[in-house]
């Protein structure tokens, strides 16, 4: 079980790693349509967002990641806010999952993390 978790936990690094050098190697000029594209993508960007979390929470976020956190399906866009700024700070450490989570929402602004909450709060 270990093996699988520390497997999980390494390929979504490599994932995060190659998403970041992907954005870096981007024109700053595309990097500057692309954040005033953000808001206005409202839902879509959440959608999108969410991509990356559909391996441990599931499609519908209806999944215990890797068997330890709670399900997420059905929570407030506040409570999914806060949550998400608490990983990132590094203060929340819900079921062990905090090192993990801190890394996923790392590159996250506070736009990205409204905008997932709202988006994880409208699945059912």
């Amino acid at each position: 079980m270990k093996k699988i978790a520390l497997s999980l936990i390494l390929a979504c690094g490599v994932a995060m790693a190659a998403e970041a050098n992907a954005t870096e190697a981007k024109a700053p000029e595309a990097n500057a349509t692309a954040a005033a594209a953000a808001p206005a993508a409202g839902a879509a960007n959440g959608a999108a967002l969410y991509k990356k979390c559909v391996s441990c929470h599931g499609d519908k976020a209806q999944n215990k990641a890797l068997g330890k956190s709670e399900v997420i399906a059905g929570w407030d866009a506040a409570k999914v806010e806060e949550a998400l700024k608490g990983y990132k700070a590094g203060t929340r450490n819900a079921h062990g999952m905090g090192g993990l989570m801190k890394g996923q929402v790392a590159s996250l602004s506070d736009d990205d993390i409204k905008a997932l909450a709202d988006y994880i709060s409208k699945l059912k």
